[in-house]
């Protein structure tokens, strides 16, 4: 999915993103506010996952949805 979507779109699918990601808090989901990168650098940080692979694993969740 195009990402600019799902950033404007944010407050209906940031549910969705913590259901994958669980251990990010509502004030996480908040301050990221649809931003692909940011999103990216709390899942790193929450997870201790490289950065290559967060991005993966983002696209792959993005990808896969049934928007």
């Amino acid at each position: 999915m195009d990402w600019n979507r799902i950033e404007g779109n944010w407050k209906q699918i940031k549910g969705k993103v913590k259901e994958k990601w669980g251990k990010l808090t509502d004030d996480d989901l908040t301050a990221i506010n649809g931003r692909r990168d940011q999103l990216e650098g709390k899942i790193q940080e929450r997870y201790g996952v490289a950065k290559d692979q967060v991005r993966k694993d983002v696209e792959t969740w993005a990808n896969t949805q049934p928007w």
